[in-house]
């Protein structure tokens, strides 16, 4: 453990997908709650945390307020997919600002090395389904505007710009409208997260000539598990866009419940994609468990060490951030 600890300060350890906003917990303050906060994020040695701003949620309509409310959300943050976007943004930008300097939004390429070398975590923001902006393309700048760097088309459930791989969703593709959004992302320079797409709006996407995308958390459909993992040939068509594949920790996508698990379909997805081309996606926070033995992030030392005893220390720096961080560092922005 200790020589894995001193490689996780020395290394940028990212993750690409946590839904911690949502819970609006202090993310300041070490909690026992939930996986992740920036005391345990710096003692894990994680220095990328990808957030993610969730504003519909479940896929039956109208559970996510009455989570909101449940968690303490203030009324007027409750009021719609729009107003909940913003509010976790503003949530993150007063825990950054309340952070003694220990984490920023990180919303360039070189902030994120400059990060790296004064020993603070990058944050970088994206949004759960595209929903959140009402069918409003213009929002999109804004987003990009306020610090968010992706966004995923899809959640849950089917929207207006199109399908959702959740089962009985019937695998639709882009709608017009969400034609229109992902020239509009290309433009403005935000990612496509492709983690909840249906097949046939993935097909959408890989069409596209520009946009770039990448998964934020998923498993790999060859190396077992549940029903939105991404098959062999989407994996190969994110990989030679440059895209990184952040594998999840959800024992539900894994078709098991060991760090072993993880350890499989990350391997699967480096056999197909090649060492550049696969992350960490944990899904921390996403309302589904950690594998036996993981209480939170503070135990990713165990991934670690299953991954070093099988493969060099040089891939397993890529997989455990380097590659998000090369990711991050083309698509973030000047």
């Amino acid at each position: 453990m200790g020589d894995v600890n001193e490689l996780h300060q020395r290394w940028c350890i990212a993750d690409g997908h946590a839904d911690s906003l949502m819970w609006n917990r202090d993310l300041c303050a070490r909690s026992e709650e939930g996986h992740v906060d920036f005391p345990r994020l710096r003692e894990a040695g994680v220095k990328l945390q990808c957030f993610t701003i969730v504003t519909r949620g479940f896929p039956f309509i109208g559970g996510f307020p009455v989570f909101a409310a449940w968690r303490g959300w203030p009324r007027e943050a409750r009021a719609s997919e729009w107003t909940r976007a913003l509010w976790q943004i503003e949530r993150m930008e007063a825990f950054c600002r309340a952070s003694g300097d220990a984490a920023r939004i990180t919303t360039t390429g070189a902030a994120l090395e400059d990060n790296l070398a004064q020993g603070r975590l990058s944050a970088v923001l994206g949004v759960e389904g595209g929903h959140a902006i009402e069918g409003r393309v213009e929002r999109l700048a804004e987003l990009h505007r306020r610090g968010v760097r992706f966004m995923g088309l899809t959640h849950l459930s089917n929207n207006d710009l199109g399908g959702s791989s959740f089962p009985m969703m019937g695998n639709r593709g882009l709608t017009p409208l969400g034609h229109e959004v992902m020239e509009e992302m290309a433009r403005v320079g935000l990612s496509v997260d492709v983690a909840h797409a249906s097949e046939r709006t993935l097909e959408d996407l890989f069409a596209h000539p520009t946009v770039r995308f990448f998964c934020s958390h998923t498993g790999v459909r060859a190396a077992g598990g549940g029903w939105r993992n991404l098959t062999d040939a989407s994996l190969r068509r994110i990989a030679d866009r440059g895209g990184v594949v952040g594998i999840i920790f959800a024992p539900v996508y894994l078709g098991g419940d060991a760090v072993d698990d993880v350890v499989r379909h990350i391997e699967h997805a480096v056999d197909v994609m090649g060492e550049g081309g696969v992350g960490l996606g944990s899904d921390y926070d996403g309302m589904v468990p950690l594998p036996r033995g993981m209480k939170d992030v503070t135990d990713l030392h165990l991934l670690t060490e299953a991954l070093l005893r099988r493969h060099p220390e040089s891939w397993v720096e890529r997989v455990m951030g380097g590659n998000f961080r090369r990711f991050f560092h083309e698509t973030l922005g000047g």
